[in-house]
């Protein structure tokens, strides 16, 4: 039986914690675009699913007493990731309708062009790889602002239900802590 305060709770929790899960990735985001040679806006991405750890830890810690089950962990992450991904996605919209003037583009296709050149050794397995991504590359660059953001938002949503699975199961608690007591 699905108890709907709890899943109100739940669901308030994740979307104020979707709003700062949604400023980190939004400030990966410009740190990726304004310094494409900086790894500072990678690192932030990779840092996503420990921030929404500590975001389900906070949630279990203060409106739980301390105790969550897999299940509502799993819940949480997933609506977290879900509101974060609503955000970013107006964000990345607007930013490839009205500021881009295809430097997205730029930036990927430089990489490949990179990638190119380090294959000085004429390698035929990557300079085949390297053929299929300029020829993903292109029909990227065929897409809409709103079609490119929507697919890189399906893309956060199918992440977020990947890392809410190893976040729940590890964030999840059974027996309220003693630090939590006192």
């Amino acid at each position: 039986m699905i108890n709907v305060a709890a899943l109100v709770q739940v669901r308030a929790f994740a979307r104020q914690y979707g709003l700062f899960l949604s400023l980190l990735w939004i400030a990966s985001f410009l740190l990726v675009v304004l310094a494409p040679s900086s790894s500072f806006g990678s690192l932030l991405a990779l840092s996503t699913p420990f921030c929404v750890g500590w975001l389900l830890s906070r949630f279990r810690d203060y409106a739980l007493d301390g105790v969550i089950s897999f299940r509502r962990g799993f819940v949480f992450s997933c609506y977290t990731f879900f509101y974060a991904s609503l955000i970013f996605v107006i964000v990345q919209y607007v930013y490839f309708r009205f500021f881009d003037q295809g430097a997205m583009m730029t930036i990927l296709m430089n990489s490949i062009k990179m990638m190119e050149e380090a294959n000085a050794s004429g390698d035929v397995a990557i300079s085949q790889t390297l053929a299929q991504m300029k020829q993903g590359m292109s029909l990227i660059g065929d897409l809409t602002p709103l079609e490119l953001s929507f697919a890189l938002m399906m893309q956060n949503l199918f992440y977020g239900v990947i890392f809410s699975l190893p976040i729940a199961l590890i964030c999840r608690r059974t027996k309220p802590s003693n630090k939590i007591r006192n």
